[in-house]
């Protein structure tokens, strides 16, 4: 069995204009079907083949540098997509709402904490806020194409919001304005998408 390339659950230009639609066609089928084949060709003919990518990554320190890196790309982005949407941005409602004010304090709280891991993690990686197994939340990043399902993951958990800031996902509209990116992303959020995986 073969991991295949998502389809994006609206049209490249249905974010605009916060995320442009070159960067999203570029970023779909280019990026992330790059993560999808290598990630195929890292584990044909091993025994992770056949194996969903939860399984892969639950234990990916004992793997190679390619199946860390592309299926960490191939599960952070088809996250990415599903958290995003024409309709998104407010704020989240009920039991994730409830969470993130007995976390943080406030929404406003929570958005400073996330858009600070998103715009100082150096390099490439991702900002995440993660339910733990005790059922708590916390903002976390991580570097490259690293996420907290990882068994070898500093904080370890179920990602709930993820924010791509790979240069490659921001750069033709923001150049080096990462904070200006991370401010557009909550205007696009799919807080439906996020509570779900929340009472999940």
């Amino acid at each position: 069995m073969s991991f295949e390339l998502p389809k994006l659950p609206y049209a490249y230009d249905a974010l605009e204009p916060h995320i442009d639609a070159r960067t999203m066609e570029i970023h779909h089928s280019k990026h992330h079907a790059g993560y999808t084949n290598n990630l195929n060709a890292a584990i044909a003919n091993t025994d992770l083949d056949g194996k969903c990518i939860g399984e892969i990554l639950a234990g990916v320190s004992k793997q190679s540098s390619a199946i860390r890196n592309n299926g960490g790309g191939y599960y952070n982005h088809d996250l990415f997509w599903k958290l995003m949407s024409p309709d998104g941005g407010g704020k989240p409602s009920g039991e994730l709402q409830k969470a993130i004010n007995d976390t943080f304090g406030s929404f406003e709280q929570f958005k400073e904490k996330f858009s600070k891991a998103a715009a100082t993690r150096f390099g490439s990686g991702w900002a995440w806020l993660v339910k733990l197994s005790d059922g708590s939340l916390k903002v976390c990043s991580t570097p490259n194409q690293d996420n907290p399902l990882m068994d070898d993951a500093e904080v370890k958990g179920t990602p709930i919001l993820g924010l791509d800031v790979w240069e490659h996902a921001y750069y033709l509209k923001f150049q080096n304005r990462r904070p200006d990116y991370i401010s557009e992303f909550f205007e696009v959020v799919n807080w439906e998408e996020a509570s779900r995986r929340f009472q999940d």
